[in-house]
C-alpha cells in the first residue's frame, strides 16, 4: 500500500496528466506510462497480492484458535466467531466503498491511498501488542509433506494386502499425541485405499510407513475437495458483481433527486449492508431459534447452510437475468440499442440482485470460512482456510475463461456475440440465465458430495477420551508413570 500510494502520488511514478500542449491528448489518447512506470505499478500488486496470500489463511485461523474449547463459555463463542469475522471484513469493505471511493473521486488519489495505508500501519501496531497475550500454536511442519508421505507410501505399497484388523495399522501411543496437545485419529472406512501407507511392510522411513493418524488427516483435507470444487462457481458469480452488474449500472439513470447522482461502484455497498444486516439477524435470531429445534449448536449444520447460499446463487443470477431483459427491453423502445444515451430506467432497478448476493453470501461464505476450519485436522488448520482464499482466486481466473469462451461461441459464424463493448446490443441476459443453469448444475454437484459427506470426530472429544485413557494406563500398580515415549 506504501508503493501505490506512492505511485498515484509522485509526478515521476505516474503517466504525465493531458495538457493543451500533450500531443497524444489532442490526438484523442491518454500519455503513455513508461516502463518503469509500469513496473513499479504491477510490482507493488504483486506485493499485496503476496501479503495478502499470507495473511488471509491465517488471521482467521489464528482468530479461531484464540477460544479455548475446553471451556464451555469459549467453546460456544467460538460458533460466533466466524460471523463476526467476516462482519468486520464487510464493514471495511462498506467504508472502502463509500468513504473511499468518495474521498479518491472527489479529493484526490494521494488520500485516498493514504487512509488505508495507515489503517494498515495502525492494525500492524495493535497486532505487535498484543502478542504476548496470544495463544500460540507451535507449527509442526509442513502438511503437504506429511501428505506426500502418505500418498507415497501407499502408491509404493499398492499391491499390499493390508491387515483384517486396523489396530495393526502403525499408530503411536495416546501419550505422544497428549504431549503434543493434539489426538490421535482412528481409521475411517472412507478412502481405505490411503490405509496402506500404516501397513508395517519394509522399511520404517516416512516415504514408506506412516501413522494411522496421518492417514487420516490427509483423508481429511481430500474428502473436504468437493466443496472447494462446488464453491469456484458462486465465486465466479461474486466477480460479476464487481464487473458486468456494474456495467449495467453506466447505461441506466443515476439520479436521485435534482442534485445527486448515485456512483455504479457504490452499488456494491447494498452487497455489502444486505450482508451485514443478515449476519446480525442470523447470528442473533436465526440461530438461537434453530438450535431449539435441532439442538444442533450451530442452529443448522455447515453444509445446510452452505446449500441454502448456493441455492440463493441460483435466485440471483435468475433476477439478474430478469432485470437485464427488461433493461433491453426499454432501451430498444427508446431506440437506444445502437446509439448512445441513457436508458429512462433508475439505476435502482439493480438492487435486488446486489441486495440478494449479500444475503446469499451471509450463508455461503461464512459456512465456507467455518467448514474448511473445523473439518481441517487440528494440525492443518491453515490450509484448511487457505481453501476459502483459493476459492476466490479460482472464481475471478474462471470469470474471465468464462466470458472469453461465451464471447467466442456465441459470436462464431458471423453470428453476433452475446457480450459487446455496447450492453444494449448485447444479450447479458441469455449470459445470466447461463450462468443460472450452472449455479444449479453446481447445486446439485453440491448435494451429491454432502449426501456422502461424514464429518470429522471432535477433537476435543476424542482428546478428552485419550487423556482420559492415558491417565488409566500409565500409572502401575505401585503408583510409578510408565514409559510414555510414542511407541
Amino acid at each position: 500500500m506504501c508503493l501505490l500510494t506512492l505511485v498515484v502520488s509522485l509526478p515521476a511514478l505516474r503517466p504525465p496528466a493531458c495538457n493543451s500542449n500533450n500531443q497524444d491528448c489532442n490526438a484523442g489518447s491518454a500519455p503513455h506510462a513508461s516502463t518503469f512506470q509500469i513496473g513499479i505499478f504491477y510490482f507493488a500488486l504483486y506485493v499485496l497480492a503476496l501479503g495478502t496470500g499470507g495473511t488471509k489463511p491465517n488471521i482467521s485461523t489464528m482468530g479461531a484458535d484464540q477460544f479455548d474449547e475446553s471451556h464451555p463459555k469459549e467453546r460456544k463463542q467460538k460458533l460466533s466467531f466466524f460471523n463476526w469475522w467476516m462482519f468486520s471484513i464487510f464493514f471495511g469493505t462498506l467504508f472502502a466503498n463509500t468513504i473511499l471511493v468518495y474521498i479518491q473521486d472527489n479529493v484526490g488519489w494521494t488520500l485516498g491511498y493514504a487512509l488505508p495505508t495507515a489503517g494498515l500501519v495502525i492494525s500492524i501496531c495493535i497486532f505487535v501488542a498484543g502478542t504476548p497475550f496470544y495463544r500460540h500454536k507451535l507449527p509442526s511442519g509442513s502438511p503437504f509433506t506429511r501428505m506426500l508421505h502418505v500418498l507415497v507410501a501407499a502408491a509404493r505399497k499398492w499391491n499390499v494386502r493390508g491387515p483384517d484388523d486396523s489396530k495393526e495399522l502403525h499408530e503411536l501411543d495416546a501419550a505422544y499425541y497428549v504431549a503434543k496437545g493434539s489426538c490421535r485419529i482412528d481409521p475411517t472406512p472412507q478412502l481405505s485405499f490411503l490405509d496402506k501407507a500404516a501397513v508395517k511392510r519394509g522399511p520404517e522411513t516416512p516415504w514408506m510407513l506412516c501413522t494411522m493418524t496421518q492417514v487420516e488427516e490427509t483423508k481429511q483435507i481430500i474428502k473436504m475437495i468437493p466443496f472447494l470444487i462446488a464453491s469456484f462457481v458462486p465465486s465466479i458469480m461474486v466477480a460479476q458483481s464487481n464487473t458486468l452488474f456494474l456495467k449495467q449500472a453506466t447505461t441506466l439513470n443515476r439520479s436521485v433527486g435534482p442534485h445527486f447522482k448515485i456512483p455504479p461502484a457504490s452499488l456494491i455497498g447494498f452487497i455489502t449492508i444486505s450482508m451485514l444486516v443478515s449476519l446480525v439477524i442470523y447470528d442473533r435470531v436465526f440461530v438461537p431459534v434453530m438450535r431449539r429445534y435441532t439442538k444442533n449448536p450451530r442452529g443448522i449444520s455447515m453444509l445446510l447452510r452452505m446449500g441454502i447460499g448456493l441455492a440463493l446463487y441460483i435466485v440471483v443470477m435468475i433476477v439478474a437475468s430478469l432485470i437485464e431483459r427488461k433493461r433491453l427491453s426499454v432501451a430498444r423502445e427508446h431506440d437506444l440499442v445502437e446509439r448512445k444515451g441513457t436508458i429512462p430506467l433508475t439505476i435502482l432497478i439493480l438492487v435486488p440482485q446486489f441486495a440478494i448476493l449479500g444475503v446469499a453470501d451471509a450463508f455461503l461464505e461464512v459456512a465456507k470460512m467455518e467448514f474448511f476450519y473445523d473439518q481441517a485436522p487440528e494440525s492443518m488448520k491453515s490450509l484448511g482456510t487457505s481453501y476459502f482464499s483459493t476459492t476466490m482466486g479460482i472464481g475471478n481466473f474462471l470469470s474471465s475463461f468464462l466470458l472469453t469462451i461465451v464471447q467466442y461461441v456465441t459470436g462464431r459464424h458471423g453470428k453476433k456475440s452475446w457480450i459487446l463493448n455496447n450492453l444494449n446490443d448485447s444479450h447479458l441476459d441469455y449470459y445470466y440465465a447461463f450462468f443460472a443453469i450452472l449455479n444449479i448444475v453446481n447445486f446439485i454437484f453440491f448435494l451429491v458430495a454432502a449426501r456422502f459427506y461424514v464429518y470429522r470426530a471432535e477433537g476435543l472429544g476424542m482428546q478428552k477420551i485419550q487423556e482420559k485413557a492415558l491417565k488409566t494406563s500409565v500409572v502401575d500398580d505401585g503408583g510409578l508413570v510408565k514409559d510414555m515415549r510414542p511407541g
